[in-house]
């Protein structure tokens, strides 16, 4: 099958589109015919994270496609031509506050979803919304979950709330901003582009200020109840001090580095909670799914790359210049 591939040093130059062996699914497990799959910041950082001389590993969480091979003993109702989703969150069954030990994402340490085929537990597929295209399906899994966990199981959004989502563009970002808006929550969004901040308002944000900029004048003063935070120290102090007293600031990501400082007397004179999430549960995973469908969400796409350009997207990505979600056709 072909595939696009890690091998060697770290590094993006170290990835290929080549022919890797097609396997057949153990016990309990399906195969996959993937048609399309997305791109997401992890696939970037798993370059620069795999050791020296590293072995092939095909890259990617994301994915749908149809069910070619049931594995013996799936007791799942999947059938084969079923067309399905591919869930990236391994082992993690229920939802709860923290995943299990031996939890894992799809696509490194183990083959990833940037292939024309993929190994999976049966219990990591779900029915494909019939909304969406394959286009949008194959982009949806990873940060869709990731954005429904951090608004809802670790956020607590409410629909008379407000929510602030600093650095939007990225494909969690903007699954968080039409969740949010789909749940009738007030929405605020940050960005350095001039064009991002415009496509976010044409996607419902209620306010677009430049991150650059001062918060609190272009706030007039307007206090938020959650901040969905993915950037870290270029933007934190500004996120924390658009704050209401007792809000709470969930934070997913660390694009611009991952230290920052903390003003300890804010933190507890606000009343401040602080709340790390990643990822969520297959519980969670199949509740995003139906809200994805209650709602008629559809994924923003970026653009659309052939699996044998995936290295022109992850040039893409690197660079930041994406809105919304980035995909690769496969077949």
């Amino acid at each position: 099958m072909k595939a696009f591939i890690h091998q060697g040093n770290p590094g993006l130059e170290n990835t290929f589109y080549t022919d890797m062996e097609v396997k057949e699914p153990n016990k309990g497990e399906v195969k996959v015919r993937l048609k399309t799959a997305g791109l997401n910041h992890r696939d970037i950082w798993n370059l620069y994270r795999r050791p020296e001389d590293a072995g092939p590993v095909v890259l990617g969480s994301d994915g749908a496609g149809v069910i070619e091979e049931v594995g013996p003993g799936v007791e799942h109702d999947v059938h084969v031509g079923d067309e399905v989703i591919i869930n990236p969150s391994l082992r993690w069954p229920v939802k709860s506050d923290a995943p299990p030990s031996d939890f894992e994402i799809i696509g490194v340490p183990a083959n990833g979803t940037f292939a024309e085929y993929i190994i999976v537990p049966a219990e990591n597929v779900e029915p494909k919304p019939k909304h969406l295209s394959w286009v949008e399906a194959g982009v949806l899994p990873l940060a869709a979950l990731t954005a429904y966990r951090a608004l809802f199981t670790r956020g607590k959004l409410q629909p008379h709330q407000t929510v602030l989502i600093p650095g939007i563009g990225s494909g969690v970002a903007t699954f968080a901003l039409l969740m949010a808006k789909a749940v009738g929550a007030r929405v605020i969004v940050t960005s350095r582009s001039e064009m991002k901040r415009k496509r976010a308002m044409e996607l419902g944000a209620d306010i677009a200020i430049d991150s650059e900029s001062d918060w609190k004048e272009a706030l007039s003063g307007e206090k938020v109840d959650l901040v969905i935070e993915s950037v870290g120290p270029a933007t934190w102090d500004k996120a924390m001090d658009a704050l209401k007293v007792g809000g709470t600031i969930v934070s997913f990501g660390a694009t611009s580095g991952d230290i920052v400082q903390i003003n300890l007397r804010k933190l507890y004179f606000g009343q401040f909670n602080i709340l790390g999430t990643t990822m969520g549960s297959h519980e969670e995973f199949r509740e995003m799914l139906r809200f994805i469908e209650e709602h008629q969400i559809r994924p923003v796409i970026d653009i659309v790359y052939p699996l044998s350009a995936a290295k022109n997207a992850f040039k893409r990505m690197i660079e930041g210049m994406q809105f919304g979600k980035i995909c690769l056709r496969i077949e």
